[in-house]
């Protein structure tokens, strides 16, 4: 890594605390980008890779939000682009770098236009399944004291009341509600060949996974 994504490691490093939102997923992401990139034509790296860095940068501000307001990807497009002003980039990769950072979250509703963006968007709704989106599932499962199964309509239209898609109340969620009304059809929302294969792939691993746990919860096992 040169000396400006050093500088931009120490950033991110410093910013996040959430475990399932930590530097370690943003590391999964960045490689999962290199990975996927390797199948695309025509993707500046100098894009990518400060991008999937700085994706999550005011993700900690959004989880300390009680209000719901605060979109982690719209605000971090602007925190990383100053970030990256104070690095010497100029201004044509900042303005790509934000649109990566701005369109990467699910609900967000901005739509990726250029191949940066749309590997950053897939590398990181990647990182939320198979056994490592299990693994993240429980790990907010436990930092914000949610019961495992609560899977009713009722129980997720009550917990999505803000304006902007975001759960309000993260205690009334639960890991297998975000399996049945969100994981499980991220396939259909990537952008790439390699994401949407590695993405079945993975789906197919948490249907298993979550089909035995229903069995064990309901007592049939």
């Amino acid at each position: 890594m040169n000396l400006q994504i050093d500088k931009i490691m120490e950033k991110m490093t410093s910013e996040l605390s959430c475990s399932a939102h930590s530097i370690d997923h943003v590391m999964r992401v960045y490689n999962l980008c290199k990975l996927i990139a390797d199948g695309e034509e025509s993707v500046n790296l100098s894009v990518l890779e400060p991008a999937a860095l700085l994706h999550d940068i005011a993700r900690t501000l959004e989880s300390n939000d009680q209000s719901g307001v605060i979109d982690h990807a719209l605000l971090g497009s602007e925190m990383a682009g100053d970030f990256l002003t104070t690095l010497g980039y100029s201004e044509s990769l900042i303005e790509s770098i934000q649109h990566c950072i701005a369109t990467h979250r699910y609900r967000s509703g901005n739509e990726p236009k250029t191949i940066e963006a749309k590997i950053l968007f897939d590398a990181d709704k990647l990182d939320a399944i198979g056994s490592v989106g299990i693994a993240r599932t429980f790990m907010l499962a436990g930092q914000f004291g949610q019961r495992i199964a609560a899977t009713t309509p009722d129980d997720y239209e009550s917990v999505n009341t803000a304006e902007n898609g975001r759960i309000k109340d993260l205690s009334k969620h639960s890991p297998l509600m975000e399996y049945e009304y969100k994981l499980k059809k991220i396939p259909d929302r990537l952008y790439t060949e390699r994401g949407k294969a590695i993405g079945r792939e993975r789906v197919d691993y948490m249907h298993d996974f979550f089909s035995r746990l229903d069995q064990e919860l309901t007592g049939k096992l």
